[in-house]
């Protein structure tokens, strides 16, 4: 039987997590999903509550009741999947411009990921912080990215499949992103050899002076 641990987040957040559950047909247990918050507003990283037995588990995943319940994003309209062959293979930083702003919810079904987040709202408290995390799929957890926060990942295994649950339709003429390893974020990756596209790796660097007045990349 599966032993289920929770998701180690790099950043410093709250110590409250959700557990909801609730009574299902017949007396049986549906557990609800876990809410762990970071030091990005609105960005969590979400575990399961799995109900265990001889056959092995039973776990909620997708709640739109839950999310709202969060002030997370409730609607989702398109599902998408990233297949990864090789170990290292980066992808990121990328967004939705407005008026295509849109949240994402990211789970790891194959192999494993290391995640990060950027803050790109003018208005946010945390504006240009980033937040990682690791996304496994012997643990079955998954990070929710609201509008307006950039995200990126790098794989930790080979052949590793990620799959997208995203709240507004993909445009690509709002496809937007900035360079992994700007320096402007200093994100601190995985220490591998890395498989980045031309296109990913040639974004501009965004200018750290502009931040006084920057009116955000929305």
């Amino acid at each position: 039987m599966p032993t289920f641990r929770r998701t180690q987040i790099q950043t410093t957040y709250g110590s409250s997590v959700h557990d909801l559950a609730a009574e299902g047909p017949c007396g049986q247990v549906e557990s609800g999903v876990k809410f762990n918050p970071t030091d990005i507003p609105g960005v969590m990283v979400i575990d399961i509550d799995p109900h265990e037995d001889v056959r092995g588990f039973f776990a909620r995943t997708w709640c739109a009741n839950e999310f709202s319940a969060h002030a997370l994003a409730a609607r989702m309209v398109q599902a998408s999947i990233s297949f990864n062959r090789r170990k290292g293979t980066l992808r990121g930083m990328h967004f939705q411009a407005a008026p295509q702003r849109e949240a994402r919810l990211v789970r790891c079904t194959a192999g494993a990921t290391f995640d990060a987040v950027v803050d790109l709202r003018p208005d946010s408290p945390s504006f240009l912080r980033h937040v990682t995390a690791e996304l496994r799929a012997d643990l079955h957890n998954a990070i929710y990215v609201p509008p307006g926060c950039a995200l990126g990942f790098q794989t930790l295994a080979d052949n590793t499949e990620v799959f997208y649950q995203m709240s507004e339709f993909y445009e690509p003429g709002a496809s937007a992103g900035f360079r992994w390893n700007d320096p402007a974020f200093r994100i601190r990756w995985p220490d591998d050899e890395r498989i980045v596209i031309e296109r990913d790796a040639n974004y501009p660097d965004f200018e750290p002076h502009l931040v006084q007045g920057f009116r955000g990349y929305l």
